[in-house]
């Protein structure tokens, strides 16, 4: 019993080692674009951290003065990606990008846009 106990733990330490250290985080900070109707987009900061296990995709963003949201999207086999995040006012942005070993983008598209080419952390 012991030892089934013993194999059953280490089992589960092989699994989760490679699945942890496939866990990469991104990050990118700017400022917003316009799109018609906005004048404002450029003076808007917004930072995004983005965290990739697998293909799991999660992300925290902010832009500065408001609260912080979220979104979260499952990438595909070429690596892109897309979602909606909720924002103020049960307002919605759409999200976008791609991650891979050669580049990483994020796109969140609505009353401006944010985005561009992630940074490793």
């Amino acid at each position: 019993m012991l030892k089934a106990i013993a194999a059953t733990a280490l089992a589960a330490l092989v699994l989760a080692g490679p699945a942890h250290a496939q866990t990469a985080k991104y990050g990118w900070t700017g400022y917003g674009v316009n799109v018609p109707g906005s004048s404002k987009c450029p003076t808007y900061k917004m930072t995004i951290d983005v965290t990739v296990a697998g293909n799991s995709v999660k992300a925290q963003f902010q832009q500065e003065g408001r609260p912080e949201r979220h979104f979260e999207a499952v990438k595909d086999a070429q690596g892109n990606y897309k979602t909606e995040a909720v924002v103020g006012g049960g307002n919605i942005m759409q999200v976008s990008g791609k991650i891979t070993d050669a580049d990483s983008t994020v796109l969140l598209d609505g009353y401006c846009k944010f985005g561009g080419h992630l940074n490793k952390k």
